[in-house]
């Protein structure tokens, strides 16, 4: 992502003992316009004003007793923040990098994709406090995810072997083009300064066995501004397109306008830049695509207020009108923590879309957020929101970052869903006291019902995370979740408390840890949204980018 200064995005950055200082316009708010929300004038200045008056507002609505909805087992109670709970997960990789001007040792923003048995990751790896990091980081698994083989891309950054010609780079997401049998991986390039030259919209890295990378390939060169990647192929052999690889990105510049680019020769080369027919605005999209080969691209409006999607049936030479899948309704999380409500996206055997994100709508007040979910067959029409219910509506637990996965044989009432998250057991908390945890939650039926949720790490102090210019303490944007046949795998950020640096990098659960089972399920069928429901914060103007 490009910083430039007339969109108010340009910051001054100077080391000071191991972080960053900056001094930025009043966009760079944490999501929030400053000039139009009292909250965020002059005291703002301290980031985290914001997020202790929501906790303060949480915290009052949660004594006041309101609420009511179904009764489900929860997640276990808070527990004191010493070190984090690890004995579930084994750390895959760690920040190698030791450049001053990023946040060491700290990994955060994972995405993976799994064909046959080989699971290839990609995240962040030395988080800066602008934008970005030092580069991406890859974990690849040919077993399964029983063991790992790490790196980092080379071509990227001045940090990357060989080096690359940008400051920092951003937003990795993962693809297979089961075709041309090769791996990529989509990140964003970032330049710094006041008035940065134009540099491709994203980066694409190739590989053919997920290890060794060739130097990445410009995705539309000469690109002021772009924003949240996010790449896909089309892997049915029956389709009239497979073999088409497809990314889209946005263009804050531009309001957020919607860009797609499409490649059929396994990402070599880009086709031209094409927009919705409407010329919509969306950011966070997640392209899938159908076995029929139509693509459908879930997608948050760039206000998130609504979640969107669209469409291309001719292999990307064009691209449909967005429709609205359904409003959102977010509860803005305490502690200074760095999260909005992104779409995640997967699709099972016979093309049934599944699009997930974090909401309040079934919570009285919007005290905290629930994993909610809609379904579509076409990407034009899509079922009412209903809850994943990892536990009561009236629990203090917030829930979000969440990342949905399907097994790709699986289908309809037997598809085979899991969603790896995070949350507070304890919505009403303070960047002093509240306690991150990552839970995961399965189903056997479609998301009829679901299985107990399982803890796999938690006990992180906020505190412990590197902060951003753009939205606060952060383990990332989005989370992951990949299925080897019918077994669901994910990574996750882990963070330790610090020790003259920061002590975050990517784990794994632990073989046996996700367990499927067919006993007791929970259904939130009967959970209904609160009258009025909406979200207890102004309309994020700027939503966290980068």
């Amino acid at each position: 992502m490009k910083i430039l200064s007339k969109n108010g995005l340009t910051s001054r950055v100077q080391a000071s003992g191991g972080g960053l200082l900056a001094a930025a316009s009043n966009r760079d708010c944490l999501g929030f316009c400053a000039t139009r929300d009292p909250l965020r004038s002059p005291l703002a200045h301290s980031p985290r004003f914001g997020y202790y008056v929501i906790a303060l507002l949480a915290a009052t609505i949660l004594a006041s007793g309101c609420g009511g909805g179904s009764s489900l087992p929860g997640l276990p109670p808070p527990r004191p923040v010493a070190s984090p709970m690890t004995q579930n997960v084994f750390r895959i990789s760690s920040d190698p990098f030791t450049n001053a001007s990023s946040q060491h040792a700290t990994q955060v923003e994972p995405d993976a994709f799994a064909f046959g048995t080989t699971i290839v990751a990609a995240f962040q790896s030395g988080r800066f406090f602008v934008a970005g990091a030092s580069d991406i980081g890859f974990a690849t698994s040919h077993d399964g995810g029983a063991t790992w083989t790490t790196g980092e891309l080379p071509g990227t950054t001045s940090f990357a072997q060989p080096a690359g010609p940008f400051d920092s780079v951003s937003d990795p997401s993962v693809a297979y083009d089961a075709m041309h049998a090769v791996w990529l991986i989509a990140s964003l390039p970032i330049i710094f300064g006041s008035a940065p030259p134009p540099a491709p919209a994203a980066l694409v890295s190739r590989s053919t066995d997920g290890l060794t990378w060739g130097l990445p390939v410009a995705v539309a060169p000469g690109q002021s501004s772009s924003d949240k990647d996010w790449i896909t192929c089309d892997n049915t052999p029956s389709s009239l397109y497979f073999g088409h690889c497809y990314i889209e990105w946005d263009d804050p510049n531009a309001g957020g306008l919607i860009h797609m680019s499409t490649s059929t020769d396994g990402g070599l080369t880009w086709g031209p830049i094409r927009n919705t027919a409407n010329s919509a605005a969306g950011i966070g999209g997640q392209p899938i695509v159908q076995p029929n080969g139509t693509v459908i691209v879930p997608i948050a409006d760039y206000n998130l207020q609504n979640m969107i999607a669209f469409a291309s049936h001719d292999g990307g030479a064009s691209w449909t009108a967005t429709v609205v899948a359904a409003t959102i309704s977010d509860h803005f999380e305490a502690g200074g923590l760095r999260s909005s409500a992104l779409p995640s996206a997967a699709i099972d055997a016979a093309g049934k879309v599944y699009l997930a994100w974090q909401d309040c709508r079934f919570r009285a007040g919007c005290a905290s957020n629930d994993i909610v979910m809609s379904t579509s067959l076409d990407g034009l029409s899509w079922t009412p929101v209903s809850r994943v219910p990892i536990d009561s509506t009236t629990s203090s637990v917030d829930h979000f970052l969440p990342g949905i996965g399907a097994s790709p044989g699986t289908s309809g009432p037997s598809a085979r869903l899991g969603v790896t998250y995070f949350y507070y057991p304890n919505t009403a908390c303070s960047s002093a006291t509240c306690v991150l945890d990552v839970g995961f939650i399965s189903s056997l039926d479609g998301g009829v019902t679901w299985a107990a949720p399982v803890a796999l790490a938690g006990g992180m102090s906020v505190t412990w995370l590197p902060n951003t210019q753009n939205g606060g303490l952060m383990v990332g944007d989005y989370s992951t979740t990949v299925y080897v046949g019918t077994q669901p795998r994910t990574l996750f950020a882990v963070a330790h408390a610090p020790s003259g640096a920061f002590d975050e990098a990517m784990y794994a659960p632990k073989a046996g840890v996700i367990t499927l089972s067919g006993g007791a399920r929970r259904s939130s069928a009967l959970d209904r949204p609160i009258p009025g429901a909406h979200s207890d914060h102004p309309v994020r103007r700027v939503p966290p980018i980068r």
